[in-house]
C-alpha cells in the first residue's frame, strides 16, 4: 500500500469503529500529521486527503465497503468487525488488517510487510488532537 492508501484506510477505519469526528491523522510511523476530512458514515464515505492531494470515497453497509481511492486509482475493500478491521489494496494486491481502541489505530500491511500506527486527531482537544490517543499511538509504535 502507499501512505496516502494507508493513511486513507486508517482514518475511515478509525472513524467507522471509534465513532469520532476527525480533522486530519497522526503517521507515528513518518512522525507528521496528514490532514484528511469529509463525511464517513455507516452507508458512505467521502473524504479529501490534502496531503497527497486526492479524494478517497465509497459506500458500504455498516460493514463491508467499496471504496475508491483517486490518487492511485484503484479499489480499496473494508471490512468492520467490532474494533478490528480488514481488506483488500487492489492497487498493492495486498490485505490489511488493524484494530482501533479509542483514537489509536494500528493497522498492518502485508505489502510492506510492517506494522504502521495512527492516531485520530479530534478538534476536542487544544491544537486539534488528542494528546492521550498520540501518546497511546506512539508508545504501540515504538
Amino acid at each position: 500500500m502507499t501512505p496516502s492508501v494507508r493513511a486513507c484506510v486508517a482514518y475511515v477505519a478509525g472513524r467507522l469503529i471509534s465513532g469520532r469526528t476527525a480533522s486530519s491523522i497522526y503517521d507515528c510511523s513518518a512522525c507528521g500529521h496528514v490532514s484528511i476530512s469529509g463525511d464517513v458514515d455507516d452507508r458512505k464515505v467521502s473524504v479529501y486527503d490534502y496531503e497527497h492531494g486526492c479524494a478517497f470515497s465509497g459506500s458500504g453497509n455498516r460493514r463491508e465497503f467499496s471504496l475508491y481511492h483517486y490518487g492511485d486509482r484503484h479499489q480499496v475493500s473494508l471490512k468492520i468487525d467490532g474494533d478490528q478491521f480488514t481488506g483488500y489494496d487492489h492497487g498493492s494486491m495486498c490485505n490489511f488488517e488493524g484494530g482501533v481502541s479509542g483514537g489509536s489505530i494500528t493497522l498492518y500491511d502485508y505489502g510492506s510487510g510492517a506494522y504502521h500506527s495512527y492516531a485520530i486527531q479530534t478538534a476536542e482537544a487544544p491544537g486539534g488532537h488528542s494528546t492521550v490517543a498520540l501518546r497511546s499511538a506512539w508508545r504501540s509504535a515504538a
